[in-house]
């Protein structure tokens, strides 16, 4: 089951496009990253789902409703953290949380004060008070207290130390564990790779491809270095490793796909040492993120 699906999603303001045909799906249970660069329509396509904005076109679908229509029954079962969080200053952060929950009826309580104590956050202390790390813990504990359905998080990591970082995805890794999904928006590839199962890349109001974590990695590049006794090897190497630099004994570049063909020929070679290093998605993520005139995907495809 899918619990976001969209088609076809346009969002025009005047004779801009900031969304131009999204077409999106997240699993039930998925840890989903939602990737791109900064401007590229990740956060209008997360007000969208969340009801907080109306498509020019296309369709929208959250937990099986439509999301513009029906926003307020989606919203009931949705945890959101915006990318631009606002708070009443004026209260601490229990309140606050206390707040939230009776607006729900969710009686969560007990989970906000776990979920405080595990993520540090001090609930006796004034919001206005509070450092900007210290507002993320606060907004994220809003988002993921009454254990929604979807938890939408736009770029929730902003301002986080490592510690909490690591501990947000334990319990984030939880959330799909327990059944539920979440819908991760970010512009690192570093913490969707090291989080998410599935990830739908945006570029210019599109979505450019989606695909798991394992697809993706299985076209990414391993960058390999080799040293051969005397002037290199016996035998040319096999056409899928691509040879950027080389000098005598000596030769380096990037292999596609699984490891033993390349093996294979080194046995049969005088190597003196190699080092075949772990699949890189960064060349392959920058190719996508190329300016909007190229064709992100032919890039893509040639990087790998």
């Amino acid at each position: 089951m899918d619990v976001v699906e969209t088609r076809g999603l346009f969002k025009r303001y005047g004779a801009v496009e900031a969304l131009r045909g999204v077409d999106l799906r997240v699993p039930e249970a998925s840890l989903f990253g939602f990737l791109g660069p900064n401007g590229a329509g990740k956060s209008t396509t997360i007000r969208i789902l969340s009801g907080l904005l109306r498509g020019s076109a296309g369709a929208a679908r959250v937990l099986g409703y439509d999301a513009w229509r029906q926003g307020p029954l989606a919203r009931a079962e949705i945890g959101y953290l915006p990318g631009d969080v606002r708070f009443y200053d004026q209260l601490t952060c229990g309140a606050y949380l206390r707040f939230v929950d009776s607006v729900r009826g969710a009686e969560a309580m007990s989970e906000g004060r776990r979920l405080a104590q595990r993520l540090g956050l001090e609930l006796d202390k004034r919001v206005r008070a509070c450092s900007r790390g210290a507002k993320q813990k606060l907004g994220l504990i809003a988002a993921m207290m009454h254990r929604p359905r979807l938890l939408i998080l736009d770029e929730p990591t902003t301002a986080l130390d490592p510690l909490v970082r690591h501990e947000l995805f334990d319990e984030l890794r939880a959330v799909a564990s327990d059944g539920r999904t979440v819908l991760f928006s970010s512009h690192t590839l570093a913490e969707v790779e090291e989080l998410c199962s599935d990830v739908a890349i945006v570029r210019a109001g599109r979505v450019i491809e989606q695909a798991s974590m394992r697809t993706l990695r299985a076209r990414a590049l391993r960058h390999v270095e080799m040293s051969f006794q005397g002037a290199g090897p016996r035998a040319a190497p096999p056409a899928a490793l691509r040879v950027d630099r080389r000098r005598d004994g000596w030769l380096a570049g990037a292999w596609l796909g699984e490891v033993g063909p390349l093996i294979g020929w080194l046995s049969e070679q005088p190597v003196r040492d190699v080092s075949i290093a772990p699949p890189s998605l960064e060349d392959l993520f920058i190719a996508y993120y190329a300016p909007a005139g190229a064709d992100a995907r032919g890039a893509a495809d040639g990087a790998a």
